[in-house]
């Protein structure tokens, strides 16, 4: 008798337990939501999107768009190593690195220059890396100054026919090494070309079969979609990953952020998506 009752008494405990778990959880996802759906910047000859699909409730992937006085737009895009609550918690930590080294750095390689001195420290004690791509949007000269953390460098597309990756420039993961120092590389942009910054989440996804979607399907599924506004491309990359993996619960967590370069009025756009699946 008494054993069935304290082993009652430890299932109820254990129920408890568990919708506490779920309840934190749920508010450390809108937590993440929230910072993650910022204020939308206001920039000039361009649109821009981003979305962030966690492979969980709650991911480690992250980007944000940071106003300068001089009137670029900062943008990053960043991939933490891990995944769930720990990745999401490392995410905050290099969200808040970002914004605090965008307020006194120049250019984006000072930026990640600044990133890995204030967290490299912890990410040592916590074992773990930070993928990162820096760029700075100068809408009055159409140029894209950028430097990476050991992180993919955007796609170029300059036609329903023309894509290319953007040169490469050297740079290892923030985590990675001390008093590092990054280095930037400046691109001119033309009227339409759009820039794709993205995480790895999206060419490793995977099918039912264990097929990645890979880079050259990416490749197409920009290039169809060129012409469309940027809301609409960003819309089409992810229902082509949708109908690719034919709604498969992910591994990893997918997140974008397209820049268009236009010589009209600005449309700007920057939310986070619901998961796929949900």
């Amino acid at each position: 008798m008494f054993k069935r009752e304290l082993s009652y008494l430890n299932n109820e405990n254990n129920e408890v337990v568990k919708k506490t778990l779920e309840r934190e959880i749920k508010v450390a996802q809108k937590i993440q939501m929230k910072l993650l759906n910022g204020p939308n910047p206001e920039v000039e000859n361009g649109e821009i999107s981003g979305v962030s699909i966690p492979a969980r409730l709650i991911g480690g992937d992250y980007y944000d768009f940071y106003m300068l006085p001089n009137g670029k737009l900062r943008i990053v895009i960043g991939d933490v190593m891990g995944k769930g609550i720990p990745a999401a918690m490392l995410m905050i930590l290099t969200r808040g690195a970002f914004r605090s080294a965008s307020e006194s750095t120049q250019g984006p390689g000072e930026t990640l220059t600044a990133m890995n001195q204030a967290i490299y420290s912890d990410l040592r004690i916590l074992g773990s890396f930070v993928t990162v791509l820096c760029a700075d949007w100068d809408p009055n000269k159409a140029t894209l100054t950028y430097a990476s953390a050991g992180h993919n460098l955007p796609l170029i597309v300059c036609s329903e026919v023309e894509i290319n990756e953007a040169p490469k420039i050297k740079g290892v993961m923030l985590g990675g090494l001390p008093n590092t120092s990054y280095q930037d590389n400046t691109l001119s942009l033309n009227d339409e070309d759009l820039v794709f910054f993205y995480t790895d989440g999206i060419t490793e996804a995977q099918n039912p079969d264990g097929e990645m979607y890979k880079i050259d399907r990416l490749r197409e599924a920009l290039l169809d979609n060129y012409y469309a506004e940027v809301q609409e491309i960003e819309d089409s990359i992810v229902n082509a990953i949708d109908e690719f993996t034919e709604s498969l619960d992910q591994k990893d967590d997918i997140t974008m952020v397209l820049l268009k370069v236009k010589n009209g009025d600005t449309k700007v756009a920057s939310y986070t998506s619901p998961v796929i699946n949900s």
